[in-house]
């Protein structure tokens, strides 16, 4: 039994490690769509700041064009992250079946040793 409680214990904090894990993500995620939202405000006030909006334009801000860099980088992480979300995720849903299916087999076992214990006193093990 005393195994059983371990098992048990070890799946849950796996589970919960996932879900830390899940969250941490998901807090990165709405980190950097801040982060990106706040350098497209600020692209936006130095084009008008400057009247030159053409990236391609010989005058147009060197802070803006590393702004855009840095916020374009920042969506191909949101992008890399969210794949990593996905996969995160069903790591929890497995791990939670998991741990459903070893907590409803506890009783099973229960019973199994119940049994083996209550066998008739004539009954040989070997």
């Amino acid at each position: 039994m005393k195994a059983r409680e371990t098992a048990l214990r070890l799946k849950r904090f796996e589970l919960d490690e996932k879900a830390r894990k899940v969250a941490d993500l998901e807090h990165m995620i709405r980190e950097f769509e801040a982060i990106s939202s706040d350098l497209d405000r600020q692209i936006q006030a130095e084009e008008d700041r400057t009247g030159v909006k053409d990236i391609k334009h010989f005058a147009y801000s060197t802070f803006a064009k590393s702004a855009a860099l840095r916020r374009d980088n920042l969506r191909a992480s949101i992008g890399e992250l969210r794949a990593k979300l996905e996969a995160a995720q069903q790591e929890v849903d497995d791990a939670r079946q998991q741990l459903d299916r070893a907590a409803s087999d506890q009783p099973r076992e229960i019973t199994r040793s119940r049994r083996r214990n209550e066998r008739p006193a004539g009954f040989a093990l070997r």
